[in-house]
């Protein structure tokens, strides 16, 4: 049962999930108590650590001026399912995510908790991070940069396109996140995801309810590290195609990537859609771009066919509005010309 708060006031859970963490956990846990407003609780939920996490912790229960409940998983439960109960085990009106290696600024928890105060139909806020070595050394850059979350695409997000800038990308960091708990409701249980961990499902998913929102100033030191469970690692590049052999190949072949994109696409809009019972304007953006890639992946052998279509999804700007945002100026007509004539 949830406790019951004063909306200008409302009580904090913190969701700290942890596995093997001794290196790095003394400093997160610190940076909480720096906080200028504490949390109410703070939820660990650790996966079967072999190193000296859990004493690490019960040390930390012991002096904390918060009430800290820690539960040791008997079976390692992975990230995804760990932090899914984590989160459920929460009691408090807002949840801040919580890693183990990280270092919270002193702001932290005001800032997003005040942000939410004042945006009551914010299910969902994530702030930039501050990128560091293993050792808190400020690397010069930052996760939204990282993650290409740059002006042009938050200034998309403000035009009320979250919903495609998510499927382009994630950008929301669970470590940086704070939600209220209402929103549980609507991304757990956490489905299994090829391609998406726990924090950009719960980001598009918020977003498809617009709900979801960002915060300009980075509030965490995100610390770097070779053991971390997921980083900032860079996509793996797709198999490259020649150009001199883009008009040989089967025209199969051709559609194959498009074909595994809509399924793919297909898939994860119908899970969303579940979770979101109403139709939005973040769920008519999910159609939009099923309905251009189902034209593309489906275009007729015939080129001399497929002329109607290609224009159809050109004029109405769907090339562009799907390219790569560093692709350059010319990309979308390439691809348009591609799927004419190849």
């Amino acid at each position: 049962m949830a406790i019951p708060s004063d909306p200008t006031h409302p009580t904090i859970s913190v969701a700290l999930c942890t596995y093997n963490g001794e290196a790095y956990l003394e400093t997160q846990l610190q940076s909480l108590l720096k906080q200028s407003r504490l949390p109410d609780e703070l939820i660990v939920c650790d996966d079967d650590s072999t190193d000296q996490t859990r004493a690490v912790l019960e040390q930390f229960a012991a002096r904390a001026p918060f009430p800290v409940q820690i539960f040791h998983n008997t079976t390692r439960l992975g990230f995804n399912k760990n932090f899914e109960k984590a989160l459920s085990l929460c009691q408090n009106e807002l949840i801040f995510i919580c890693d183990q290696d990280d270092c919270w600024l002193p702001e932290k928890i005001a800032s997003l908790s005040d942000y939410l105060i004042h945006h009551p139909n914010v299910d969902l806020v994530f702030s930039n991070a501050i990128i560091t070595d293993s050792n808190l050394n400020d690397t010069g850059r930052l996760f939204w940069d990282t993650v290409r979350f740059t002006e042009p695409i938050r200034e998309r997000w403000r035009r009320g396109e979250a919903v495609e800038v998510l499927l382009d990308g994630n950008r929301v960091m669970g470590c940086t996140s704070a939600l209220r708990r209402r929103l549980l409701a609507s991304f757990l249980p956490i489905p299994n995801l090829p391609n998406y961990i726990y924090d950009g499902w719960m980001g598009l998913v918020a977003a498809a309810k617009g709900t979801i929102d960002f915060y300009e100033k980075p509030l965490i030191w995100y610390r770097t590290h070779e053991k971390q469970q997921v980083g900032t690692r860079p996509p793996v590049a797709g198999k490259l195609v020649k150009f001199t052999d883009r008009f040989s190949r089967p025209h199969s072949e051709k559609l194959g990537p498009l074909l595994h994109k809509y399924h793919e696409l297909r898939s994860l809009y119908e899970l969303v859609k579940a979770r979101t019972p109403v139709k939005t304007p973040g769920i008519e953006q999910f159609e939009r771009r099923l309905a251009h890639y189902n034209r593309r992946s489906t275009l007729p052998d015939g080129r001399f066919l497929r002329i109607g279509s290609v224009i159809r999804e050109l004029v109405a700007g769907n090339y562009h509005r799907y390219a790569d945002q560093e692709a350059n100026q010319y990309a979308p007509y390439l691809a348009a010309l591609g799927d004419l004539l190849e």
